[in-house]
């Protein structure tokens, strides 16, 4: 049922987003250059590895070394209209359409996290990840880690068809308030280090 309203949702929207998903890829093309999408191992469902696709926000600006900047300084005026209207995350929708991941659940964070998660933290893989999700409708990155988490796991013990219709409803609200998209002082959220137990 999920998977199937997943991409249902998808197929009747491509009219409207398709137009969009060509516009923001020529922007991102003049602005950043290419490439034009962001792409980066991602853990999935079981925590199985995939490669998630976004549009590019951020700059390759290095230091002296040759190392990356921070990603406050790389991420551009232009980089911070796509993160906080969330045009960013359009590629991902054919992550969906694989089928690694889905329109509603935990968001996937970054591989070196999943050693981290305590057993309770390490029940948000047991489904697709999610474009949106619970934590994100309740806060996005202006919550902490923990809470964060709490919320993942709670969706996860009670998805539905009709809370994923309530998720989608709210994110589309928060995109166009645009609340919640960064922590304070970092230009998303601080690293993940592990919960003190």
């Amino acid at each position: 049922m999920k998977r199937l309203f997943d991409l249902t949702l998808i197929f009747l929207s491509l009219p409207l987003l398709l137009p969009l998903y060509l516009v923001v890829a020529w922007l991102v093309r003049s602005k950043l250059g290419a490439p034009i999408l962001f792409k980066q191992i991602r853990p999935g469902k079981n925590t199985k590895p995939f490669e998630m696709i976004k549009f590019r926000t951020m700059t390759d600006e290095r230091d002296s070394n040759g190392e990356l900047l921070s990603d406050s300084v790389r991420l551009t005026k232009f980089g911070k209209f796509l993160r906080s209207s969330s045009l960013d995350e359009l590629p991902e929708l054919w992550n969906v359409v694989k089928g690694d991941m889905s329109l509603v659940g935990p968001r996937p964070l970054l591989m070196e996290y999943v050693p981290l998660y305590s057993s309770e933290q390490t029940r948000r893989h047991a489904m697709r990840p999610g474009v949106s999700g619970w934590a994100q409708v309740n806060g996005r990155n202006a919550i902490g880690w923990e809470e964060k988490f709490k919320l993942d796991v709670w969706y996860v013990d009670n998805r539905s068809f009709w809370l994923d219709i309530k998720v989608i409803g709210l994110t589309l609200k928060k995109v166009v308030v645009r609340e919640g998209i960064s922590a304070d002082g970092e230009a998303t959220m601080p690293i993940f280090k592990g919960i003190d137990k």
